[in-house]
């Protein structure tokens, strides 16, 4: 039997969650002169998320070992060949949706990243798994980077980038997504138009909170 991708994956990403839980000190720092309610306001901005990521250019910002392990699974029981991800940050959710990839018998992973030096290190963690041939990274306004040359159908979307460009990169992706397709936004509270959206009957898909503040949908119409 061939081995999960996932297995061969294990050390590597068991490095990179480590790092991950040892700058959530640094995180915690990068926001002491920010009160709550402040940090809200930045997050749900179409223009303040911008000052929120500024402070984050070198945090991991990596989704749970759990949400890891889902989307891996819903990429592989889904057998995704085309994944958008709004959001590659280190890559270590692009190193599992890759890795479904390839236990899939390839296909194609674009994801978007606008600071240049996460984008470099999501590189070189995509060459480290062995999984860089599977993953196209644009660096750059995901507006204008997922705009252009997507697939002509879509089976699986990654939201975890600015919460309040949600329901705008939807919009880029909609009309290629497949019935069936999955959208999995980590983080969902901090977009309210967007939960809004998905969740409203007649809206074209089936949606439900799932663990660890993540919405999970389904194209149905």
């Amino acid at each position: 039997m061939t081995t999960p991708t996932m297995t061969t994956l294990a050390p590597l990403l068991d490095r990179l969650f480590d790092q991950d839980e040892a700058a959530r000190g640094d995180l915690r720092a990068a926001f002491a002169d920010v009160t709550d309610a402040d940090r809200v306001r930045m997050m749900q901005s179409k223009t303040g998320y911008r000052d929120l990521y500024a402070r984050l250019k070198d945090a991991p910002l990596a989704v749970s070992r759990e949400t890891g392990n889902l989307l891996y699974m819903l990429a592989r029981s889904s057998r995704a060949r085309t994944i958008v991800e709004f959001g590659t940050s280190f890559g270590i959710s692009a190193l599992h949706l890759a890795a479904a990839l390839r236990d899939n018998g390839g296909g194609r992973l674009i994801t978007s990243e606008f600071e240049p030096s996460k984008a470099a290190r999501a590189r070189e963690n995509l060459r480290d798994g062995g999984l860089a041939d599977l993953v196209e990274i644009r660096e750059g306004d995901a507006l204008k980077t997922l705009s252009v040359d997507l697939p002509d159908q879509i089976d699986l979307v990654l939201l975890d980038g600015a919460k309040a460009l949600y329901p705008d990169i939807l919009d880029l992706v909609e009309d290629r997504l497949r019935l069936g397709a999955i959208i999995v936004a980590d983080n969902a509270d901090d977009s309210p138009d967007y939960l809004a959206r998905v969740r409203a009957p007649g809206s074209g898909y089936m949606s439900t909170a799932f663990a660890e503040d993540v919405e999970l949908s389904v194209r149905t119409g």
